[in-house]
């Protein structure tokens, strides 16, 4: 390699720069090494080999799953007392068992809004800053453009929005199965005192968590499913679709909310068969 020849230097500098990143520190020793002779050592003999213990059950997991049963009977207590939309939102406010509500993030219960006879229920996630501060779902950027697509569906005065958590998750995290679970008596006294034609499904959180499913958002969104109760004694059309939040970030995929609202408006408003 000549200093003339840029095109070999600058394979030389990746090179070296590829060993560097590997490890190599020493181009050259101080004593040679005979490589062939130290290949005829042989290796010492590897340590004697435990029997292996007998497989044994795998324990119930203990540490990191927190016991929930009373929590959630603490809430399907509160929630069966509960004979209005008002006295349940009294009691999600007394309810102490999320600990979502002690982490810091939430200074109050976010429960609903819209109108309480509605015939479509939206269940998003859990509430976010501006909600946390108002105390109503859906009120930030998000629910912005919630409300402007509800409006050219023709859905505004059709619809009672809530989440599946009532309290602010710190950071604005998704919230956890666990808490979720802990909530969902909550839920779905709503659902059994609103008795709802349909529910929205918004966001993959909600869609999980409702329906009990491990498919993504993008794999099940635009698909009718029947959410039923724990009791199985109600049994509703749930309609999953799109977060507005993600659709703040990629806005291209407003058009597939939208194809979802306007499947939701079409069978809302579709002719009941006679019996």
């Amino acid at each position: 390699m000549t200093a003339a020849d840029p095109t070999e230097r600058q394979l030389a500098e990746s090179l070296l720069a590829f060993w560097a990143d590997a490890g190599v520190d020493a181009m050259l020793l101080d004593a040679p090494v005979d490589r062939i002779a130290a290949g005829k050592i042989a290796p010492p003999p590897a340590p004697a080999r435990k029997a292996a213990a007998p497989t044994r059950p795998a324990a119930t997991p203990a540490v990191g799953q927190p016991d929930i049963s009373a929590a959630v009977a603490e809430a399907q207590t509160l929630a069966a007392a509960a004979g209005s939309l008002e006295a349940l939102k009294d009691a999600i406010a007394a309810f102490d068992g999320c600990p979502i509500k002690f982490e810091g993030a939430a200074r109050q219960s976010v429960f609903y809004r819209g109108r309480e006879d509605a015939p479509v229920m939206i269940v998003g996630e859990g509430p976010g800053a501006e909600e946390d501060a108002q105390g109503l779902p859906f009120v930030g950027r998000a629910g912005q453009l919630l409300d402007r697509m509800l409006a050219a569906a023709g859905l505004t005065d059709r619809v009672l929005i809530t989440n599946t958590v009532f309290w602010r998750p710190p950071g604005n995290r998704t919230p956890t199965l666990l808490e979720q679970a802990i909530c969902a008596p909550f839920v779905e006294r709503t659902i059994a005192l609103m008795q709802p034609k349909l529910l929205l499904l918004v966001g993959g959180a909600s869609a999980k968590a409702m329906l009990k499913k491990d498919e993504g958002i993008l794999s099940i969104r635009g698909r009718w499913f029947e959410w039923r109760s724990a009791d199985g004694s109600l049994e509703i059309p749930a309609l999953p679709t799109l977060h507005p939040a993600f659709l703040l970030r990629q806005p291209a995929a407003k058009k597939r909310a939208w194809a979802d609202l306007l499947t939701l408006t079409e069978r809302l408003d579709r002719p009941v068969r006679p019996s």
